[in-house]
């Protein structure tokens, strides 16, 4: 089953004939599939040094090229401040052998992603996870500010999402209660000027290796936002325990954390019935990030 209505389909024989008419020096290497529960990209390795990366939904080409692009620039940024290890862009490649869009190469970290080796009860991890924020926040945002309409902006602007996933989680979730939370969530001031922020900080765009931070994936979307918004991290990925950790670590005042638990919610709201059927593994991430949230506020 498909993700989205408007998914593309990707398969080896296309990315393998991209690779030879595009990147004739990579044509030796071998191109595999990697199973992943990430919503956004079909992801496929090339060789042991690279991955890439095709965008699921259809769009303008032209438009693709623009967000790749960016996409690239902020990784590039991302991995040089950060003290983790996080993949480098490569190259870009264009539409071609039935996949409509442009692509993107980077190169390809090890390790297990936190959705597959837990790390959840880890004080250690914890504490690298808020040195990875703390680092962020220290880069500079050279003047920029948050723009757009995704996380990390206005809570209070995502009631339309909100009521979309309201109203489709009747009978998956208890939406009376959900909607109670939700109201005392967005009204939620916000005092802290914007700070660059990796921006999903989901188990499966997070390496580890003996229950430690060993690298940061997916950080296309690193930028200016809320300093709030890496807290997801807390509720996505942490116990109670190594969770105080990370608030300890980071001098989280009850503002910002309470901040930072509802841009969780507002993200674990939208997975739960989306991916209900189609990404199942999202769905219960979504619904374990609900009950740790509501747990915290019992």
């Amino acid at each position: 089953m498909t993700m989205h209505a408007d998914q593309v389909d990707v398969t080896t024989d296309i990315v393998a004939a991209l690779v030879r008419e595009q990147f004739p020096q990579w044509s030796g290497e071998v191109v595999q599939p990697l199973s992943s529960t990430g919503t956004v990209n079909a992801i496929f390795r090339i060789g042991n040094d690279l991955s890439a990366r095709f965008p699921l939904r259809v769009a303008d080409a032209a438009e693709a090229l623009a967000v790749l692009e960016q996409e690239a620039r902020a990784s590039a940024e991302l991995a040089r401040v950060s003290r983790f290890p996080a993949p480098e862009p490569v190259a870009l490649g264009k539409p071609g052998a039935g996949y409509p869009m442009p692509w993107s190469v980077q190169t390809w970290l090890p390790g297990t992603v936190a959705s597959d080796a837990d790390p959840s009860g880890s004080d250690a991890f914890a504490e690298d996870l808020a040195a990875f924020i703390a680092t962020l926040r220290k880069a500079d945002t050279r003047g920029r500010l948050f723009s757009g309409d995704n996380r990390g902006g206005v809570l209070a602007h995502h009631d339309e999402w909100m009521a979309t996933c309201f109203e489709e989680s009747e009978g998956l979730l208890n939406v009376p209660r959900l909607r109670k939370v939700w109201r005392h969530f967005r009204e939620l001031p916000r005092t802290g000027a914007d700070v660059m922020s990796h921006g999903d900080l989901i188990p499966g765009n997070v390496l580890v290796a003996g229950n430690r931070l060993s690298g940061v994936l997916d950080t296309g979307g690193f930028g200016p936002a809320d300093p709030a918004l890496d807290l997801v991290s807390a509720w996505h990925l942490l116990q109670p325990g190594p969770r105080e950790v990370l608030r300890r670590t980071l001098g989280c005042d009850d503002l910002e954390w309470e901040r930072g638990k509802a841009w969780a919610f507002e993200q674990a709201m939208g997975l739960v019935w989306y991916y209900a059927e189609s990404n199942p593994a999202m769905s219960r991430l979504g619904r374990r990030t609900l009950d740790r949230i509501l747990e915290s506020m019992d």
